[in-house]
């Protein structure tokens, strides 16, 4: 029987629009539901987010961030992201 490695990967990515641990609440369950992400640790207080995966696909995770409403720091930060960002903050509390 083969036993294949997986490559555990760590990503730090610095993002925009979180403020608080609703937002933090938020961005875990939705990167969670990657079928790749095993892990996903978010520091309010330095707006990063740290990502543990299989295979590091970072263009999927930015892009999931980014419909979240909370693009990496660099890339555009529209009106629709910071609306999108107030609202997952919202189901955030809600939820946590």
């Amino acid at each position: 029987m083969e036993k294949r490695k997986l490559d555990i990967m760590i990503s730090e990515i610095k993002i925009e629009n979180l403020k608080c641990g609703g937002c933090a609440a938020t961005i875990k369950k939705g990167l969670l539901s990657l079928n790749e992400v095993t892990d996903v640790q978010v520091e309010v207080e330095n707006a990063t987010v740290t990502i543990t995966s299989e295979n590091e696909n970072l263009d999927l995770i930015k892009e999931k961030l980014s419909k979240l409403g909370y693009p990496e720091v660099g890339d555009k930060n529209t009106i629709a992201h910071k609306a999108k960002s107030f609202v997952s903050c919202a189901i955030g509390r809600i939820d946590s």
